[in-house]
């Protein structure tokens, strides 16, 4: 394992590792310039490796981020079986998953860093060897900015992510679920008692799934509602507004606490949010703390999860020789 610490003029300091692409810390200054760390994981980077603390931490996720019904792809008239490390289904590109894999070191500056991977073809069951490139930049007004490309010799799907959890009061041992929480999306994907959508796509008016104007997150969360019980919590897929313009903000999300405030901008059309549903202590990380549940939010952009067996066409995660994947997306900071 190899870390990188990128640095900016705005006070921001990102350390990433080219094991999975992990974002291991990220520094921002909060209202009165103290810098706080606002994503969980470990203080060594050795526990990270540890089978034991096999975790999606701040990674970078393929070739699937997100659930593949039953662990079933059909890609050019052929159907794939793939891992069923999620219940039924595959969640995340199956257990070896590239979070899991060391990225190459294409270049690194004091502000940007270039990984690269190979993954086979037969790689946990998927079809097609993929050339990975994943560059991060931590500009001077305090943007991550995240660019993702991949080249398939032959039919193959796929879907990147970033999977960091992001706690913006700067402290692991508290809830984010004071975390105000606002999301341009009309619409979201329904999921069944598995995680996996349904099918569908519905509207977020009169629901817990409403964060078209600014809500705690936590305000609903407990809400008697079928969909939160399935997630147990919130961990579904939103459908975007903004319909893969990167230049307009697909999400906010501030703590009061110390005044951070995170945008997020994307190229993709859908973002999953997760608010940590399965932590639950037993996992120590940064400092000793003990995860609990809601100590961490995610914002992964990403296709909608399943959407090679449901063919949205918003949301096309198939990737053929000739056509190169690429996605964007970009973490801006504030405070106060």
């Amino acid at each position: 394992m190899e870390i990188f610490t990128l640095t900016n003029q705005g006070g921001m300091t990102a350390r990433i590792a080219n094991y999975g692409g992990r974002i291991l810390s990220l520094i921002v200054p909060d209202c009165h310039g103290r810098p706080q760390d606002v994503v969980l994981g470990f203080d060594r980077p050795e526990d990270y490796l540890q089978e034991n603390h096999q975790t999606d931490f701040g990674a970078a996720i393929g070739r699937y981020a997100n659930r593949l019904g039953n662990g079933r792809i059909t890609v050019d008239g052929k159907t794939y079986q793939l891992p069923q490390n999620n219940g039924p289904h595959c969640l995340h590109g199956g257990p070896n998953g590239w979070q899991y894999q060391l990225f190459d070191v294409e270049s690194s500056t004091p502000n940007s860093l270039v990984l690269t991977l190979v993954s086979p073809d037969g790689d946990n069951g998927f079809p097609g060897e993929v050339h990975v490139r994943l560059a991060y930049t931590l500009t001077d007004d305090n943007r991550l900015d995240i660019r993702y490309g991949a080249v398939s010799n032959a039919p193959t799907v796929i879907n990147m992510t970033n999977h960091s959890y992001f706690n913006l009061n700067g402290d692991g041992n508290t809830s984010i679920l004071n975390h105000l929480l606002t999301i341009d999306a009309d619409r979201y994907t329904p999921i069944d008692g598995t995680f996996l959508p349904v099918g569908t796509i519905e509207s977020v008016a009169g629901t817990p799934f409403d964060f078209r104007a600014p809500k705690a997150v936590g305000r609903d969360i407990a809400t008697d509602h079928p969909q939160l019980h399935n997630g147990h919590g919130y961990d579904h897929n939103w459908v975007l507004n903004t319909r893969g313009d990167d230049t307009r903000p697909c999400a906010r999300l501030e703590s009061p606490a110390t005044g951070i405030v995170m945008e997020v901008f994307t190229s993709e059309p859908g973002m999953q949010v997760y608010t940590g549903n399965f932590l639950d202590g037993s996992l120590k990380g940064k400092g000793g703390i003990a995860y609990a549940q809601r100590s961490a939010i995610c914002l992964e952009t990403q296709k909608y999860p399943d959407s090679p067996n449901n063919h949205w066409p918003e949301s096309n995660a198939f990737l053929n020789p000739g056509q190169t994947f690429s996605s964007h997306t970009v973490f801006a900071f504030a405070a106060c």
